[in-house]
């Protein structure tokens, strides 16, 4: 081994300590945030735990949703409502679970065939969640619990017990910002997801990469500000990992209330956006398609609101780019529409994605929905 590779070697073997090292701290300062310093929405510096949804949330989510226990809505972390469609007998991980909110929702939503997880690495979140397991399972009338919640790290998701290849959505609200190691987490998102399967996530993005200066503020990381990614890095890191273009689904703008935050961040805006995510088969179709919906998915019979830029009607034929072709056909939603692949080539399969329709910021500009007022259990 020359001198150049055992100095690199041992570089990169001290950025790794110096990684573990900040994960480590970091972790500790946000169980003792969300563990003992939060005791209810409340109590966060923002509105992240209210931005309101840009598009109205699904009947059947809003209606579980009301049968959600207050005490464990009460203790809500989350920006927005993380409920994917047509979840019905799906296989679920929630990173990030805290009071259980979203598992219970998702929960109803599952049915008794169904099977929830919810993952935290906080002790007083998994026994506040984990009190209301049996609540719910009578109140939703199943004959034994399909949720289960687990303490673990979104960073080791093996060693919490979750297998590889195994689950068919993963969703998460709003704590992908408190991780510092998000590649490991998206990496670690990608393995348990069966192909087809969909990660489903909101998270805080900033208008431009965070100083490092953030990262030593405990209160900052524990308001999502300091881990909060640069919105456009989002779309390179998943791309590099295996999963599709993300798809924006909601943006909101996150208003900081602390006069003092104010001045810490500066000219660095907030925003939250829910986006999903999809496991595919590499160029599994290469060409358009024309695609019609069937209008067969739970709670959209005369029109499916993919995400911000796609709109399904019912019996309406929609020509699409190649990874929506894919997307359409190789996830749950296959039996929802009749696809014809066209001749067509896609020249966007080599292209950049458009930025523009990717953005949270533009789109909570685009439907006004900055919240500087609201309730913070009303979702």
């Amino acid at each position: 081994m020359n001198y150049a590779t055992s100095f690199l070697r041992t570089l990169a073997d001290r950025r790794k300590v110096q990684t573990l090292s900040m994960s480590s701290a970091v972790h500790e300062n946000v169980k003792n945030y969300y563990g003992s310093r939060l005791e209810t929405s409340d109590d966060l510096q923002t509105n992240a735990a209210c931005s309101m949804p840009s598009r109205p949330l699904l009947k059947s989510a809003c209606e579980a949703l009301k049968q959600v226990h207050p005490d464990v809505c009460k203790r809500y972390f989350g920006c927005g409502l993380v409920i994917p469609e047509k979840l019905e007998g799906c296989a679920v991980l929630d990173l990030g679970s805290g009071s259980g909110r979203d598992c219970y929702v998702l929960s109803k939503l599952v049915g008794e065939r169904g099977q929830v997880t919810g993952l935290d690495m906080t002790d007083e979140m998994i026994v506040a969640s984990q009190k209301y397991v049996q609540y719910h399972q009578e109140k939703f009338g199943y004959s034994k619990p399909n949720t289960v919640f687990v303490k673990g790290y979104m960073e080791k998701l093996s060693d919490a017990g979750i297998q590889n290849n195994s689950l068919d959505v993963v969703v998460s609200n709003c704590v992908i910002c408190l991780c510092p190691d998000k590649r490991t987490v998206i990496s670690e998102a990608y393995k348990v997801l069966k192909e087809g399967g969909e990660l489903y996530y909101s998270d805080m993005y900033a208008s431009k990469v965070v100083p490092d200066s953030f990262k030593e503020d405990p209160v900052l990381w524990g308001e999502g500000m300091a881990g909060a990614l640069y919105w456009q890095d989002l779309i390179t890191l998943m791309k590099d990992i295996g999963f599709s273009t993300p798809h924006l689904v909601a943006g909101s703008h996150i208003v900081v209330h602390n006069p003092e935050l104010q001045r810490k961040t500066g000219d660095v805006k907030y925003a939250s956006g829910t986006y999903r995510i999809f496991k595919l088969a590499q160029n599994s179709i290469k060409t358009k398609a024309l695609v019609t919906y069937n209008g067969t998915v739970p709670d959209c019979a005369e029109c499916f609101e993919f995400d911000a830029s796609h709109s399904f009607k019912t019996s309406v034929p929609v020509e699409v780019g190649a990874e929506m072709a894919a997307i359409l056909q190789k996830t749950r939603f296959s039996t929802d529409f009749n696809i014809s692949i066209l001749d067509t080539p896609d020249p966007k399969q080599s292209s950049t994605p458009q930025y523009c329709q990717l953005s949270p910021f533009l789109l909570a500009d685009k439907l006004g929905s900055s919240v500087k007022q609201c309730s913070k259990t009303a979702h």
